[in-house]
């Protein structure tokens, strides 16, 4: 298969607006899956009895097909973003979850002992203390959700909301293969690029792993 490099030339703006609104779908639904899954964690991290359950929770939401949980929402969201980022978030919470309630247990228990022994207040420990240290397992889980969440926006083309996705359907449907390799080689070099900034971000969030180095 060869592109049609004269109707790549002619859709660029077309292209720009999918892969702008691709990646708009994907990262909304990462920051809202972290902003679940924090406090999620926390409680999973100090309360043991429940930490089985949530992490079992996020487990079975994660089983659920992803096209099987974007037509459940239809009735409530309807054929909207809305319904495309509740999809993508619900997917992001197994990975995140697991990945912070690592993160928080591989906090050395001496760190956090001295920090009680200085006087610390549980919550500044939590915010100047534990989640610094667990930030490199956090940020892995980020990384994994973020690529996970730049793939699966192409299935919410089935409810006319895929981004990059509308490219596939529309070359298998004209038997136009231009249309189904430029979306796959967009979609990919979105997921090479955010997970390069994010490798980047990590690198300046964590500074004392590099004095370490």
């Amino acid at each position: 298969m060869t592109i049609d490099w004269s109707w790549t030339a002619d859709h660029t703006d077309e292209l720009t607006t999918l892969t702008v609104s691709h990646l708009q779908a994907a990262l909304t639904a990462v920051l809202l899956g972290l902003l679940i899954s924090l406090p999620l964690a926390v409680v999973a991290h100090r309360i043991r009895p429940l930490r089985g359950f949530l992490l079992g929770m996020s487990n079975i939401l994660f089983t659920i097909p992803s096209i099987a949980i974007f037509v459940l929402l239809l009735p409530v969201s309807g054929l909207t973003r809305t319904t495309t980022v509740i999809g993508l978030t619900v997917y992001t919470l197994v990975v995140l979850l697991r990945n912070t309630v690592e993160g928080l247990d591989s906090v050395p228990v001496k760190v956090k002992e001295a920090s009680k022994a200085m006087g610390t207040r549980p919550l500044r420990t939590l915010l100047t203390v534990e989640l610094p240290l667990a930030l490199p397992v956090i940020m892995a889980g980020v990384r994994i959700a973020t690529v996970m969440s730049i793939s699966l926006v192409s299935v919410a083309t089935y409810i006319g909301d895929g981004g990059l996705g509308q490219l596939f359907t529309d070359g298998f449907q004209r038997n136009f293969p231009t249309p189904v390799i430029v979306g796959v080689v967009l979609t990919l070099l979105l997921a090479v690029v955010a997970d390069a900034l994010l490798v980047a971000l990590q690198y300046v969030l964590t500074p004392w792993k590099r004095r370490r180095a």
